[in-house]
């Protein structure tokens, strides 16, 4: 399919001006169940988030977070991926939609899909996502068994920036969690979806609350550059 496929939406609440002003805006882009996209939800209830979760873009139907989102009365948007001929006109219609409230930050929460290149430049420096080894360490799939496999002490998460490169750009702060002898793939994934829900919202926040800036290409909190493999969590 082209460009122009009805998305389903549900009414997003209006803002006065003096809201759409002072008011930090994110787009949350998933597949599957939300369970990050709750942990983001938490934080912005406790006024923790530094802006508020505005619209929640799913690609594939019956996606558990769509129904979190409009469970707090959130827009939602179903773009079907399988319903496109390419990923460049379903990535054109995505955009579209996230426009649609001009995002200072789009976070990826589990979205399955490899994004282009186009995409990708068109929200530089406020994509953010999530991913569950300790990159550079591990970009793909199967993060947990590969540690296994290697006789890694530790495993964790990473956020990032996201680029060009799968799994790639700038990573903001990163979670490490022991790997135990008795640990399997699931026990592993168990844990460190927990320091997830952990350091998602806090590195959201920094980007909302202007901490993270990039200086000639370097990306710095707070003024200072960010490791190499970002900030260490505690």
């Amino acid at each position: 399919m082209d460009g122009n496929w009805a998305s389903s939406l549900i009414t997003r609440p209006a803002f006065t001006s003096t809201e759409m002003r002072s008011t930090k805006h994110i787009a949350v882009l998933l597949s599957g169940r939300g369970s990050n996209l709750q942990s983001l939800l938490d934080a912005s209830h406790a006024d923790l988030l530094g802006g508020a979760i505005s619209l929640v873009v799913a690609n594939r139907p019956g996606a558990g977070g769509l129904e979190i989102a409009q469970s707090a009365g959130i827009e939602t948007a179903l773009i079907d991926h399988t319903a496109y001929v390419s990923r460049e006109a379903f990535d054109l219609d995505l955009a579209a939609t996230i426009e649609t409230i001009s995002p200072d930050l789009v976070v990826l929460a589990g979205f399955m899909r490899i994004l282009t290149t186009d995409f990708v430049a068109r929200f530089e420096n406020r994509l953010m996502n999530i991913h569950p080894s300790l990159l550079p360490m591990y970009p793909g799939l199967n993060t947990h068994q590969r540690a296994l496999d290697n006789g890694d002490t530790h495993a964790g998460a990473t956020v990032h920036y996201v680029s060009g490169e799968l799994d790639g750009g700038p990573p903001v702060l990163q979670a490490k969690v022991p790997i135990g002898a008795d640990d399997t793939a699931k026990t592993l994934a168990a844990r460190v979806l927990k320091v997830e829900h952990q350091i998602y919202p806090e590195a959201v926040n920094w980007h909302l609350t202007d901490k993270l800036s990039f200086k000639d290409g370097v990306l710095c909190k707070d003024d200072q550059p960010v490791p190499l493999r970002g900030c260490l969590w505690n």
